[in-house]
């Protein structure tokens, strides 16, 4: 009885698993981290091609994974994926990571009201209305949980983020009220906020300011090195396992020691 009980804290099997943004990157770690633990997961991307390629990946390592195209910064994209996920999983799920994001990295004054729009809408609107789709299906499953991909970008300051930060500081605060809030229909609700991890959003940024590097990086974080995405999704999974089942309402920092001993 133990081990039954040890192996079903520490498994996913049975669970069912939505990811946006599972394409690449984060995502893309986080989706093998739980359907290697069991989980049948869904995941969505704009891009067809890499979703395409993605798809053979997991087939190779005999995941049970399905995706769709969907550009979550579009109301109506998003609710046509809850529809597919709604029927996929007929009618209940399990986990929902809200993973895709992006960034802009401009000075203030050179934002637009273009530049605004898009973030809010890709890195904090859609996280939110995906959350409310996706409430009856949680509930209905009986233990549900949400989990946000945050950013250490949502406590601390960094140089061209002006608008990249406040989405993840709304998003840690996001967590918490919904964990308040749906704590009764036993859906609990985290974030995790990764520092500087290996990602194509990560070198794109290094092109695009010419004052960070991943050198720069490396010698501003104690630990002494960039992050893998693999180090953020096995946080993920912890968090959407029974072995968490009383964790709610919390951000979970994961960057090598920045928010402690912070020299970026």
């Amino acid at each position: 009885m133990a081990k039954v009980e040890f192996e079903k804290r520490w498994s996913l099997h049975g669970t069912t698993a939505l990811v946006t943004g599972g394409s690449k990157g984060i995502g893309q770690a986080i989706v093998e981290e739980l359907a290697s633990l069991g989980a049948k997961v869904h995941t969505c991307a704009r891009n067809q091609e890499d979703l395409d390629k993605s798809l053979q990946h997991w087939q190779s390592l005999k995941l049970n994974v399905t995706s769709s195209v969907c550009d979550v910064s579009s109301r109506a994209e998003r609710e046509k994926l809850m529809e597919l996920v709604s029927s996929l999983f007929q009618g209940k799920l399990n986990i929902l990571v809200n993973n895709a994001g992006t960034s802009i990295l401009k000075s203030s004054l050179e934002l637009t009201a273009e530049d605004y729009k898009n973030l809010m809408a890709i890195n904090l609107e859609s996280a939110f209305h995906l959350s409310q789709l996706s409430h009856p299906l949680l509930k209905a499953s009986g233990a549900g949980s949400i989990v946000f991909i945050s950013s250490v970008g949502g406590f601390l300051a960094f140089p061209l983020s002006t608008l990249y930060g406040p989405t993840k500081g709304a998003i840690n605060q996001l967590t918490r009220n919904l964990a308040l809030e749906w704590a009764t229909d036993n859906i609990r609700v985290n974030s995790v906020a990764p520092g500087p991890i290996i990602t194509p959003l990560l070198k794109a940024s290094f092109e695009e300011s010419s004052d960070t590097s991943l050198s720069s990086v490396n010698s501003g974080t104690p630990l002494g090195r960039a992050g893998q995405p693999v180090e953020v999704a096995t946080v993920t999974a912890f968090l959407c396992m029974a072995a968490a089942s009383y964790i709610t309402g919390q951000v979970i920092v994961v960057d090598g020691g920045i928010m402690i001993g912070r020299s970026l």
